[in-house]
């Protein structure tokens, strides 16, 4: 505990009767410099207790309110099963046990079926809680628009077609399907090798039509507790809801949607049935407003028929390595940042490329440039394209040799 600072001594006048006017009055001048000095010290001493005071007052309130809160009952998490003229019926979390309990009627106006609450030990309902949602789903939206165009995306044509047509158009020309009286595509499908584009063309989507786009693997669904995975497919679908228009793309599907097997493994239970889960969720998209959903794989042969079929995945769009007229596309886009030799020729450059991706020839690029850094030059040339296709292709090589353990 803190001790309260001393007081200064109280300054004393004595005068001598045998003082001369002067003398008395230099006399005087002294003693009131000791009580102005003397004032300013009280006056400090008084401000910091005031301070003191203060914080002491704000220390005091706190540990009023802390003590209130300990002496208050605990609140539990309930769920409003159902209301009737009797009452509620809610079903407190953990334990559920349903209880059919009065309300008052300012929460009873704001309460529906299904809403989370707050009950106290007589279970009496406290407050409505807001809906709970995982902290992961949240995690999983991107903020703000990605920064892919179509034109960023070469040897696509057909493919970025297709799904500006299934996903885009829905989302900015709704009345025009309206008035021809369809349903547009309620999911697409994009599948084909490692590195052709599926990503960047769900990404370009998303950046055309300014929605929310929520971007997940299909290995994140896959959690460790039972009901777990199951739940966050739920979540997802509900933000994606809170926020539309929104796009949900799901990257490695064949994760969580491989086909079924007899496996009695608690592991494959789960996966199956988060897959449900999903399901359940795509079956009632159309339901859901301006909210389009695009998956990718690279293993279509692996996918349950189950998601194959139409009204989960209406458009299944096969997104192939480039021909090559698309391969010179993608090398021009690639390089068109970078400083290239007059004698370079890409037209000729993408016949050597055949079976090379996107992302390979995206490498190539990179990789072209270095060999142009190496030899201390600021153009690439020709004969640098050749080097990097060679390193490629080495590398290549060298990744599909088997490794021998001894």
């Amino acid at each position: 505990m803190s001790r309260s600072p001393s007081l200064p001594e109280r300054p004393r006048l004595e005068l001598d009767p045998d003082m001369t006017p002067d003398e008395r009055l230099e006399a005087l001048r002294e003693h009131f410099k000791e009580i102005v000095q003397v004032n300013e010290q009280l006056t400090e001493q008084l401000d910091a207790a005031r301070d003191r005071q203060h914080d002491l007052t704000d220390e005091v309130d706190q540990l009023e309110r802390e003590n209130e809160t300990l002496k208050t009952s605990s609140l539990y998490i309930a769920t409003a099963e159902e209301l009737t003229d009797d009452g509620v019926v809610v079903k407190q979390h953990g334990n559920n046990q349903e209880v059919l309990t009065e309300v008052s009627p300012s929460i009873r106006d704001g309460l529906e079926a299904g809403d989370r609450v707050a009950i106290n030990d007589s279970f009496g309902v406290k407050q409505i809680l807001d809906p709970e949602t995982d902290a992961r789903a949240q995690a999983m939206q991107v903020d703000g628009s990605p920064d892919v165009s179509y034109s960023d995306i070469g040897g696509l044509e057909e493919q970025i077609r297709e799904v500006r047509e299934a996903v885009e158009e829905p989302l900015v020309n709704a009345e025009q399907f309206r008035e021809v009286g369809i349903e547009p595509p309620s999911g697409v499908l994009l599948h084909g090798p490692p590195g052709t584009g599926k990503t960047m063309l769900a990404k370009a989507v998303a950046n055309e039509t300014d929605a929310t786009f929520i971007k997940m693997a299909g290995s994140e669904l896959v959690r460790k507790f039972i009901g777990e995975g199951a739940r966050l497919v739920r979540d997802l679908f509900e933000l994606a809801a809170e926020r539309e228009p929104a796009i949900i793309f799901i990257d490695e599907i064949d994760a969580i949607a491989a086909k079924r097997t007899e496996s009695k493994t608690s592991g494959d239970a789960e996966v199956q049935r988060t897959m449900m889960q999903l399901l359940s969720e795509m079956d009632g998209f159309d339901e859901r407003g301006e909210i389009r959903i695009i998956a990718a794989t690279n293993r279509f042969d692996m996918l349950d028929r189950a998601i194959l079929r139409p009204g989960r995945f209406d458009r299944l769009i096969e997104v192939p390595n480039p021909d090559v007229e698309g391969r010179e596309r993608i090398l021009e886009i690639h390089t068109q940042e970078m400083n290239l030799d007059d004698d370079v020729d890409l037209g000729a450059f993408a016949t050597e490329t055949d079976g090379l991706s996107g992302a390979e020839l995206a490498s190539l690029a990179t990789e072209a440039g270095m060999f142009a850094i190496r030899d201390g030059r600021t153009t690439v040339q020709q004969s640098d394209l050749h080097d990097a296709l060679e390193k490629i292709e080495a590398d290549d090589d060298a990744s599909s040799v088997p490794v021998a353990f001894a």
